[in-house]
């Protein structure tokens, strides 16, 4: 009462009632009635009640979740920034954030293509311009004709854009082999991070020992433990080799599994290949070994696809779960569940602010379907831009296009880059002294095993500190470098690690990995 656009009889009683006449406001202090006053100081003096929400009465699954990629160690580096901006001295000029697969944010050009079918689709005033070629604008105009109005500005279906799905599927095919993909099994997601909670979210369910346990690898994305702790779900780890460059082996996943039935039911299988935070990519008998598994065991098989494009280890190449699945024939491929995952945060787009994804689910339950379509119907749609983008992605320029040859320079551009820097983090690494890091085969990320000595683990316990993210700590205070604690994504019991990324530019990375060396040397001195 008494704000903008209320009626003005109700804007003068509410000036009556702070002791105001009626009329145009004056410049100055309010002044209050007396009665208003005494109603002030009484409310002041009164001890502020209780909050409603608090540690102990709010939602424990969520004070469960942890996310180590953006934890306590990112806060730190956001109050140093802010201690270098001020004047403070340290012993570095900036902080290098490498913990997150952030690839714009280090530096890299986006796609042209990419960027100016999004610009189109945003400003389709700019279709009329010179400035943009011929198949941009097609595209453009093709996804605006998909969208209510002919705007990006529009609500889209909650499962997405049509011509976009269809683009995924024809895109699933081509990098399958012609192996059918059907538009309605493809849903538009925000990253793929909303399609996997989205699929945990249904596929949970149960109490006691018949709740639902989700298999996912040690190490793991935190997104994957941070999703089941949120929905209360069980976390069945498994351990991938790191003898044998992190090589996942159908024999400890048969040890995992069997162990959680005694207090659990597990149903949910989830791969993540390439590997994050580890850089395997697995090969196709691999892959056949845990279809099979999953296949003999019931389980609901979860395929985190999203470095598809990031394989640089010569001898590796990306086989995805859909096609081994297809080819090992229809006892298999007409069974399996298997939703598969896909987004433009990674590979060489690096477009990681249009929260473009998707995921293609197959073998579902008709009736789940239904049931999957309407939960993803409460978040309305994903952002339309980054359909957009996704669309893109899987609908580049072809051969005797227009813009063909600019794409293709600047996506193997970026791909050789990451290929180059993926093996100079390796070698670095290697010559450092307690340190050793397996071969980057793939991804953006090296995952470096590092010996702390005991001296070094007893003072971390004594700050109350896992031994590694004492160790990271350190080094983000004395270099500025701010990486994640291999804590942060499980590992071996005695065993620490850190997760770096490879996206700075290789002469940046240089001295980056040159400062890790002389940071770890002064540590093992001091600490020995």
């Amino acid at each position: 009462p008494g704000g903008c656009g209320a009626d003005p009889a109700l804007r003068g009683a509410a000036a009556l009632a702070v002791g105001r006449p009626r009329g145009p406001r004056r410049a100055g202090p309010v002044r209050w009635s007396s009665a208003a006053k005494a109603s002030a100081i009484s409310i002041g003096e009164k001890a502020s009640r209780e909050k409603i929400l608090t540690l102990e009465s709010m939602n424990p699954q969520v004070k469960a979740v942890e996310y180590a990629v953006r934890g306590p160690i990112v806060l730190k580096a956001g109050e140093i920034e802010k201690e270098l901006r001020k004047g403070i001295k340290k012993p570095f000029t900036e902080v290098i954030k490498a913990n997150i697969g952030d690839a714009h944010a280090m530096g890299q050009r986006p796609i042209t293509f990419l960027r100016q079918v999004v610009a189109l689709c945003t400003y389709p005033n700019l279709l009329d311009s010179p400035s943009f070629p011929e198949d941009a604008k097609k595209r453009a105009r093709r996804i605006l004709q998909g969208c209510g109005g002919n705007s990006l500005g529009s609500y889209t279906a909650s499962q997405g854009i049509n011509c976009i799905r269809e683009d995924v599927a024809s895109y699933i095919e081509r990098r399958d082999g012609r192996v059918p993909a059907d538009p309605d099994n493809i849903y538009l997601t925000t990253g793929a991070s909303d399609g996997i909670s989205a699929i945990l979210k249904i596929l949970i369910s149960g109490g006691g020992k018949s709740r639902t346990g989700v298999m996912i690898p040690i190490p793991q994305y935190p997104l994957y433990s941070a999703a089941i702790s949120e929905l209360d779900a069980i976390q069945v780890n498994y351990y991938l080799d790191e003898e044998k460059c992190w090589a996942l082996d159908v024999n400890e996943l048969r040890r995992a599994l069997n162990e959680a039935k005694a207090y659990c039911n597990p149903k949910v299988l989830c791969i993540i290949n390439p590997g994050n935070p580890t850089g395997q990519v697995q090969n196709r008998k691999c892959i056949e070994d845990v279809i099979h598994f999953a296949w003999e065991e019931k389980l609901f098989l979860l395929a985190d696809e999203v470095y598809q494009d990031n394989v640089y280890s010569e001898g590796c190449q990306f086989h995805s779960f859909k096609k081994i699945l297809y080819e090992m024939g229809p006892e298999y491929y007409n069974n399996v569940e298997l939703a598969s995952f896909h987004s433009t945060s990674k590979g060489y787009m690096g477009e990681c602010g249009y929260r473009g994804g998707y995921m293609e689910v197959i073998n579902l339950h008709p009736e789940i379907k239904g049931q999957l379509v309407k939960l993803l119907s409460v978040r309305l749609c994903p952002p339309v831009s980054g359909q957009a983008a996704m669309d893109i992605v899987v609908n580049p320029p072809v051969p005797g296009e227009e813009s063909y040859a600019q794409f293709i320079k600047e996506k193997e551009s970026v791909l050789n880059n990451l290929a180059k820097k993926a093996k100079l983090t390796e070698d670095m690494f290697n010559k450092i002294p307690g340190v050793h890091c397996n071969p980057l085969q793939g991804a953006m990320y090296a995952f470096p095993r590092i010996f702390i000595p005991s001296k070094a683990i007893e003072e971390a316990k004594a700050h109350k500190m896992a031994p590694d993210m004492f160790y990271c700590m350190k080094l983000l205070e004395e270099t500025g470098i701010c990486v994640v604690p291999g804590s942060g994504f499980g590992q071996r019991e005695g065993t620490y690690h850190f997760r770096m990324t490879i996206l700075p530019p290789a002469e940046k990375l240089k001295i980056l990995l040159e400062k890790v060396k002389d940071f770890h040397i002064k540590f093992l001195e001091k600490y020995a």
